[in-house]
């Protein structure tokens, strides 16, 4: 009895490897599971090992988090395959354990040293926290007009240049009609088809429905995520023997090349490349683009170049890197020549998937080999150049980079479409989904908006409502935007620019500031605020410091007077009275020699930083010109009315701390302006 049962079993291991063999994965999947719990750990070590290891394998494909513990169960076994060190930090960086995955796939190349999948693996899991915090500015959000619970919705692809027709793979039923259809034995999941949507006049996605003509019937309006099926008995039956997806258009969007295979007495022959052609408003019989002599070299993921002439495509045909490789073939319609892989800069001994080229040659793709956050990665390979090893028309030469997050995440994100020349368009990705079903996310590049905005005001800080501001750019702008009544003013900008602002108000002086945006990846608003000195009253400097009972400037004073320096430069045709100014504390003659050497201390400080002596007078008037109140000066001290003078008598009337205000106020130094005429004539 235990002989039959033992070789029940081994019929059994022999039935799942055939499945296993043929890329049956799901079904595979389904009797390797029921068959290693009954063989024995020490008896059958080596054979469970390997179980556990393909058992493994099946779940890594179809994207199951159970492929980790088949793989430890595997080396637990002590598998003898190094491989399944590999395998397992995949899967591990896939779920985002990267510590545990950085270790296994060291310990892989101990035996491997040369993978280059494993050196970029262990490479990534080091470095994506830091790649994490460095985000492109797009923003990304799921399409909901494209998905549908409890199935998977991918590749979504523009159908022409227009942007108002897109065409998507899609499991979803074709019809109301409730069939029975048997799970993929490769997938486990239902048959995929191709399904279209367009933009109504409100720019909303609508009338999605299977691809007309395609599968035998045009299909009726198809609503989305919720909404019910169209109901096309006829395209139901007729998908029922034909599985299509992934697809690419021609310019014109006249041309479909996608994606399909035609299981024959239900065993799984592989995949092909089709082409059908729009006319009359449906899709026209497909006809089969062969691109390799053995027809059972199986291709896919076509990408046709703008122009017509280079299709781009996948295939696991052998003399490749290993996995799937990208190929590029040139010709026209179904006759293709000159099939060439493209080369190690581009494919890895793992997966490349899901090709997209744009007008400018650029090509999209996903790969599971290159350095990644986990899973299918998008990549970026822009040509700049030619390899020119056989000739000056060989392979292109890429630069490669990883499209990062928000793009990319540590599981599968794929299928990348953009519309027209613009930087918005949709991706696919099974990213946050228990299920693993693959969802259509929306992308888009914010424009990045710059201004700068701020208050013009006079010297007592009131804003001004008949202020100019003047805005000349190295982006060539030159305007002139006269302030709101508040003073305000808002000014837009542009990236990468130089800027030079001018303040101007009929009897004061002008002010000049400048505002830079190179190097500014997002949006910002800059803050400039603008105070305009009198032309015919004193302006007080109120950051001009000196040592105690001495003229020496403090070092914080040099900041106002720099400013003071920008001022005269701005305006050049001025003359200056430069004044200090001392409190009532004091005899007459001290004051006034002191504060005649502080004025003279500032003229020279100005002096030093380039303003001519001619047009600086400094003026020293001690405690003799006492400070008289503003409205301004009311509102901030009380106690001091609107038009007093700060004179002696008035500031020995007050409490001693009222007195050290005022004396603050009269400690000062001010500039008025004595001529506008300067080397004029």
């Amino acid at each position: 009895m235990g002989g039959i049962t033992s070789c029940s079993l081994q019929s059994r291991i022999r039935k799942a490897d055939r499945h296993y063999a043929i890329g049956e994965y799901y079904e595979a999947a389904k009797q390797y599971k029921q068959i290693y719990p009954k063989l024995d750990s020490k008896k059958d070590k080596a054979q469970k090992a390997g179980i556990a290891f393909r058992q493994g394998e099946c779940y890594r494909v179809l994207n199951s988090a159970s492929a980790i513990t088949c793989y430890k169960n595997a080396v637990k076994l002590k598998y003898q395959d190094s491989t399944v060190y590999l395998r397992l930090a995949q899967c591990q960086q896939y779920a985002g354990k990267y510590t545990d995955a950085a270790k296994n796939y060291a310990i892989y190349l101990q035996n491997a040293p040369g993978s280059y999948v494993a050196q970029a693996g262990k490479y990534a899991c080091e470095q994506v926290n830091t790649w994490k915090q460095s985000p492109t500015r797009h923003k990304v959000i799921p399409a909901k007009e494209f998905n549908r619970k409890n199935t998977s919705n991918l590749a979504p692809v523009f159908i022409g240049e227009d942007g108002d027709a897109l065409m998507f793979t899609t499991n979803r039923p074709l019809s109301k009609k409730k069939t029975t259809v048997r799970p993929s034995p490769v997938t486990g999941k239902k048959t995929f088809n191709l399904f279209s949507a367009r933009k109504d006049a409100n720019g909303k996605w609508t009338d999605i429905s299977p691809a007309e003509g395609l599968f035998g019937a045009g299909g009726e309006e198809v609503g989305a995520e919720e909404n019910q099926q169209s109901d096309s008995t006829q395209t139901a039956e007729k998908a029922g023997t034909l599985e299509a997806g992934v697809c690419s258009f021609t310019a014109d969007g006249t041309m479909m090349y996608f994606t399909a295979s035609q299981p024959v007495n239900g065993q799984d022959l592989g995949t092909q490349i089709y082409l059908s052609v729009r006319t009359g408003g449906e899709w026209g019989e497909p006809q089969q683009v062969k691109l390799f002599q053995d027809s059972s070299i199986s291709v896919g993921h076509p990408a046709i170049s703008a122009n017509g002439d280079t299709l781009y495509f996948v295939s696991d045909a052998p003399g490749g890197y290993g996995g799937k490789d990208i190929y590029r073939a040139v010709g026209e319609n179904t006759t293709w020549t000159d099939v060439q892989n493209l080369g190690p800069q581009i494919n890895t001994s793992d997966d490349e998937l899901f090709p997209s080229v744009r007008r400018d040659g650029t090509l999209y793709f996903s790969s599971k080999g290159h350095p990644g956050y986990g899973g299918l990665d998008i990549f970026k390979a822009k040509p700049v150049g030619r390899d020119t090893t056989y000739g000056a028309t060989h392979m292109p030469v890429y630069t490669l980079l990883n499209m990062g997050v928000p793009f990319n995440s540590k599981e599968d994100d794929f299928g990348i479409t953009f519309e027209g020349n613009t930087e918005n368009g949709f991706f696919s990705s099974n990213r946050e989904q228990k299920s693993k079903n693959d969802r259509i996310f929306h992308f888009v590049l914010p424009e990045i908006v710059l201004t700068v905005e701020g208050v013009l005001r006079d010297e007592q800080g009131e804003p001004m409502s008949d202020g100019v501001l003047r805005l000349v750019g190295t982006d060539g702008t030159n305007q002139k935007v006269p302030v709101r009544r508040d003073g305000t003013y808002r000014m837009k900008l542009q990236p990468n620019a130089k800027y030079v602002m001018l303040a101007t108000s009929r009897g004061y002086l002008n002010r000049k500031e400048e505002v830079v945006t190179t190097g500014i990846s997002d949006s910002r608003t800059y803050k400039q605020d603008f105070l305009l000195a009198s032309v015919s009253k004193p302006v007080k400097m109120n950051n001009v410091f000196y040592e105690f009972g001495k003229w020496e400037l403090t070092e914080a004073s040099s900041q106002e007077l720099m400013g003071l320096v920008r001022l005269l430069r701005d305006n050049p045709n001025i003359t200056i009275e430069l004044s200090a100014h001392t409190d009532m504390v004091g005899d007459s003659v001290t004051n006034l020699t002191l504060s005649e050497k502080r004025a003279q201390a500032c003229v020279d400080f100005l002096i030093s930083n380039g303003i001519e002596a001619a047009r600086l007078t400094p003026v020293g008037y001690g405690k003799n010109m006492p400070v008289v109140a503003t409205e301004a000066m009311h509102r901030e001290y009380s106690f001091i009315p609107e038009g007093q003078v700060l004179d002696e008598i008035f500031v020995s009337s007050l409490p001693k701390e009222q007195q050290e205000v005022c004396n603050q106020i009269n400690r000062r130094t001010e500039f008025k302006v004595l001529k506008t005429t300067y080397n004029l004539y």
